[in-house]
């Protein structure tokens, strides 16, 4: 079965920090880009990082870089998301999401420009998410 399941999530207080994890079952990594995206109620899914395979073309959403690092160990078939100063608008389910290398390249600096909404057909595919909540 090809899945993707995150975990790591929880509360948190404001100016914490948290370790997300992606972890891919039937199928490796290493042939897909990765994007990390979040959904806030009543909003829509917005990327917050994406990476194109080990250390390169590696973005961020403007609200989170800085704050927000992506990673990835193939030999793990895992993705991370280390989040640092947690804000409460950072509260959110996150989902991490697989696209593979072969296709158009859609992690690029535009990340960083301006919201990038995650198309459920953009990545090949997603997890299911996990809720992270920053509160006092």
């Amino acid at each position: 079965h090809l899945q993707l399941v995150e975990s790591g999530g929880g509360l948190v207080q404001p100016g914490g920090s948290l370790r997300l994890s992606c972890a891919a079952s039937g199928f490796t990594l290493d042939g897909y880009a990765i994007g990390w995206f979040r959904q806030a109620p009543g909003k829509e899914r917005e990327g917050v990082s994406c990476m194109r395979s080990s250390g390169s073309s590696i973005n961020y959403a403007g609200s989170v870089k800085g704050r927000f690092t992506i990673s990835r160990d193939n030999t793990k078939n895992t993705v991370y998301l280390q989040m640092n100063s947690l804000k409460p608008e950072d509260t959110a389910v996150y989902f991490c999401a697989a696209r593979l290398l072969a296709r158009p390249a859609v992690c690029d600096a535009s990340w960083g420009l301006s919201i990038h909404y995650g198309r459920p057909d953009e990545y090949d595919y997603w997890g299911r998410g996990t809720q992270v909540t920053v509160s006092s």
